[in-house]
């Protein structure tokens, strides 16, 4: 099993752990890219992709660990754009 492999069996788990550079790390994998420009510097941020899909959510402050609700929110966008088994 690879790396990548091992991060999304972790992510699908909804750790309480899960880092924003490990969720990065993951959309990355799926060709999204973090948009830091505009309005979603601050808290919120967006990743988008070439095929103009957007993913949305608060960036964890002041620490570094993503909300359950986000990575939750996250599986179900992931899989409804079929990049996640269902």
């Amino acid at each position: 099993m690879s790396r990548l492999d091992k991060l999304i069996e972790r992510f699908l788990t909804v750790p309480s752990d899960f880092t924003y550079d490990e969720l990065v790390r993951l959309v990355g994998y799926f060709a999204f890219k973090e948009i830091t420009t505009g309005k979603t510097s601050g808290s919120r941020v967006r990743f988008s992709n070439d095929k103009q899909q957007i993913i949305s959510l608060h960036k964890p402050h002041p620490g570094n660990i993503v909300k359950t609700y986000a990575i939750k929110q996250m599986i179900e966008r992931l899989k409804e754009w079929n990049y996640l088994d269902s």
